[in-house]
């Protein structure tokens, strides 16, 4: 690997009781204005004690990486899992130890979203854009200082083809996260 191949970057729960490990360079950093991502996110920050997720404009801000380039370091017992509906592709990941969501999930897919917040501060990656800015509430106003889309991006799907392809098309299975949420009321 190049030295941006092996770099690691860590994310923790508020507490510190769960910590990932993401090796290499990210697919993309992204804030998402979609209409899930703020229910979801709202739903996460009424938890006790939790983490906020949502930025003041209602973005939420991820770090995709390749599912093959992350591993549980520690807490795996602490992780659950939470989806909107009961057949969504998408399960939202959260540390019950503080209510810290870590990551989201689209099960069939190669990829893996980490919640930017929950990176070393040091480390966390610029973003890159803004997607999903169709969705975003009718109160928020957004700038040019970095690239703006209604939906998902060329740009961002070829970066997922792209690190799906260097990964010879296979969709790793996340086997640590054991159980439901539960205390939503969703």
């Amino acid at each position: 690997m190049t030295g941006s191949e092996s770099r690691t970057l860590n994310a923790r729960c508020t507490c510190g009781q769960v910590q990932l490990r993401a090796t290499g360079r990210p697919i993309v950093a992204a804030a998402c204005y979609c209409a899930s991502c703020r229910k979801a996110g709202g739903l996460f920050e009424a938890l006790p004690g939790a983490a906020s997720v949502l930025n003041s404009d209602g973005s939420t801000d991820f770090v995709l990486f390749r599912k093959d380039r992350i591993d549980c370091v520690r807490g795996a017992d602490q992780l659950r899992e939470h989806r909107l509906t009961p057949t969504s592709k998408t399960r939202r990941v959260v540390a019950i130890c503080c209510n810290a969501p870590m990551f989201l999930e689209f099960s069939s897919g190669h990829w893996l979203t980490l919640y930017r917040q929950r990176l070393d501060q040091e480390a966390r990656p610029p973003l890159e854009m803004r997607v999903m800015t169709r969705d975003r509430r009718a109160d928020v106003t957004i700038t040019n200082d970095l690239p703006n889309y209604a939906g998902h991006s060329g740009k961002f799907m070829l970066k997922l083809i792209g690190a799906w392809a260097a990964m010879a098309f296979r969709t790793p299975k996340i086997d640590y996260v054991k159980g439901e949420l539960d205390g939503h009321g969703t």
